[in-house]
């Protein structure tokens, strides 16, 4: 990317030599954002920039809004690592990875600046709009990466990101206090709960048993879509916002 324009109008250039090629042919049709988990935002840039970190995102935003490009959105960056959507494994080569400066949860996790999201916001619309990514493959790091990740967390404001058209959510259902599915549980309930989790794109075995993997994906998908209360139980809450999710878009796998 040296000596070239940033793919986003107003970005910053900082090379990191951390990518390769997109394999498989595969251009980005979707946005991971996560957070940094660093001290310091400088500290995050410099890592991303460090040949001996093997990690690198297309952006990087700072809590002032500045926005740092570090690869080129053609290439494939190094920021999902073990990852899942709909059954694809290379999530880096099919994605645009934003890195958001926050400390995360080992480090005094905190609010998201306006001024930062505003500039995320800008960011994540220019990405979707040249590469004709739909809202619903806006995702977090832990929605690909359940259990390993938890970034950008749930405080994070993805209802702040709707409201100016990017990504997908609906208001969450109301939590009550009532049956809920939870581990060990087994049945064709868990299987309906399973089945509605993979078909909006999360990486669960249609077992029909509430195991382990199953209260991981929960819990990740409460992280995003409904943060009130992230405790991996299938509650009516949990389930009835899943279900208005998938009624509110149609869902179709990447060709």
């Amino acid at each position: 990317m040296s000596g070239s324009l940033p793919d986003q109008p107003g970005a910053e250039v900082r090379v990191s030599p951390n990518f390769g090629p997109r394999r498989d042919t595969l251009r980005p049709d979707m946005i991971v954002l996560h957070y940094t988990g660093m001290a310091t935002g400088a500290g995050a840039e410099a890592w991303l920039c460090d040949p001996a970190s093997e990690v690198s995102a297309h952006y990087l935003v700072h809590e002032d809004g500045r926005i740092v490009q570090m690869v080129r959105e053609s290439d494939r960056a190094w920021h999902a690592g073990k990852s899942s959507w709909f059954g694809r494994v290379d999530i880096n080569s099919c994605s645009v990875g934003i890195e958001i400066v926050n400390p995360g949860h080992a480090l005094g996790y905190k609010a998201f600046p306006k001024r930062q999201i505003d500039a995320v916001i800008g960011l994540c619309e220019g990405v979707a709009g040249r590469h004709s990514i739909p809202q619903q493959r806006v995702l977090a790091h832990s929605d690909v990466a359940p259990g390993r990740k938890v970034d950008p967390g749930e405080k994070f404001p993805w209802k702040a990101l709707f409201a100016a058209g990017v990504g997908h959510l609906v208001p969450a259902t109301p939590i009550r206090h009532g049956a809920a599915l939870k581990a060990g549980d087994s049945g064709a309930d868990v299987e309906a709960l399973q089945s509605m989790l993979a078909l909006y794109g999360y990486g669960v075995e249609i077992s029909g048993a509430f195991d382990r993997q199953t209260e991981i994906v929960v819990a990740a998908f409460q992280r995003h879509f409904r943060r009130q209360l992230v405790d991996g139980v299938a509650d009516d809450s949990t389930i009835r916002t899943l279900q208005r999710l998938l009624a509110s878009v149609k869902i179709a796998s990447p060709k």
